[in-house]
Order: C-alpha cells, then structure tokens, then sequence
C-alpha cells in the first residue's frame, strides 16, 4: 500500500490530447475511487475536519480545489475517522519529545529484528549501526516508562537517540531529498501518531520556528533535543 502521505493530489488527474491536439488534464471524481467493502480503518480525516472515505476521495476532492485558498490548506491530518481531539497542555507538550524519541528508537530495534529473519528492511549500513543499538547494555528496554525515566535515560544514554532520530528525517525526506520536511513528506508520520498522541500537530506546528511551513533538519533535531553540534552530522544511511 502507498503511505497516505505520498499520494499528492496530481495522482488523480487524468491527461489526454483534446481535439487540437494539445495536453488537458481532468481531475479525477470522488465518486470514481473505490468506495465498496471498506472499513474504518480506511477513513481518513482532513485539515478540514471533515472525514472522508479514503486517501482517494480526500486527495481527489483537493484536485478538485486547486487554485482555492480552501484546496490549498486542504491536506491529510491523521488517519481514522476525524474525532474530538483534546486540547494539548504545556506539560504534556513537554513530555511528547521524550516518549517520541524512545518510539524511534524501539521502531528501529523492531526493524532491526525483523531484517534478522526478513533480510531487506534495512540496508548494510542502516543494521551496522542499530546494532551498536541493540547490542548496548546501557539501553532502555520497550516498555511503558515513566517520563521521569525516559528524561534520565536520554540524559545518561544521549548517543543512543542521536541516529534514530536523523533515520525517521532521512526515512520522510524523500520526494525530493533536500534536508527539509514539507506537510506532505511529513504526512505518514503524523497520520499514525495523531490519533495517539494528541499533542502530535502542535509539537511539529511549534518545530517549524522559522514559521516557512517547513521542517529543516536543523529544527527537527532542535525540536527533539539533539545538540548543536549533532545536528548536522552527515550519517549514513
């Protein structure tokens, strides 16, 4: 299956010759997305707050749109059907960074088993350092910690969350590679996490200081804690 996030509304334009010759290009109708046997794991909810039946019918209703200050900030907010998400405390938006980075960090260790019995999910480069990871005995094991924890571990283990966190940059920074995140790179991540983490839109919101819409690498790191000097290393990936 395509991440949410990848599909931009241009997939669902259909181009042909007209009569003279040249290039036209329809939008595609919602009604023509597959709209048969789904389920609600398939709804998605948009910026709009509306919930629509699947990434298709969102992203061909954007199509739709294009050229409208509406369609412009039409976009995939999170996966599911769209609900009443709590208000995110500054507390709570403190804390997010700390349970993140442990997610990140357990995301890999699982990939890292997984490529053990299905070679290819990660690439020679990608295992040799995660396995300096898995094979750490100072490491925090998968669990449910207290954030006082997980603020102590990444205070004593800081090396340990340092590749982590340029992986899950170097995993969304794709379409093109260019060091920053934009809404629709950054949409695969947020969709998952949102209905899980309620403080998930206003901590990236509060990344972007510089307000461009855009997620540097430097504003990533920053956002989660890395020094300074770490957050331009070139690592391999």
């Amino acid at each position: 299956a395509r991440p949410h996030g990848l599909q931009t509304y241009s997939l669902y334009r259909k181009c042909k010759l007209n009569e003279e010759m040249e290039p036209s290009c329809l939008c595609q109708e919602p009604a023509q997305c597959p709209s048969e046997n789904l389920t609600e794991l398939e709804h998605v909810c948009g910026t709009d707050n509306q919930t629509y039946q699947t990434s298709c019918h969102l992203f061909a209703t954007k199509c739709h749109l294009e050229g409208t200050k509406k369609g412009h900030r039409l976009h995939l907010d999170y996966s599911g059907p769209c609900k009443f998400i709590p208000p995110c405390l500054n507390t709570e938006l403190q804390q997010f960074p700390l349970r993140m980075r442990d997610w990140l960090k357990n995301i890999l260790l699982q990939l890292y088993e997984h490529d053990s019995v299905t070679p290819g999910l990660l690439t020679a480069k990608q295992r040799a350092r995660v396995q300096k990871l898995h094979d750490s005995e100072r490491r925090l094991h998968v669990g449910s910690h207290a954030v006082e924890l997980l603020a102590l571990d990444f205070e004593k283990n800081y090396n340990l969350y340092i590749y982590p966190v340029h992986w899950q940059f170097a995993q969304l920074d794709q379409h093109p590679t260019d060091r920053v995140l934009t809404h629709s790179e950054l949409a695969p991540l947020r969709a998952s996490l949102v209905p899980m983490e309620h403080c998930t839109s206003v901590f990236f919101r509060r990344c972007d200081t510089d307000r461009d819409r855009l997620l540097s690498l430097r504003e990533w790191c920053q956002c989660f804690g890395l020094k300074h000097e770490d957050m331009e290393r070139q690592l391999l990936f």
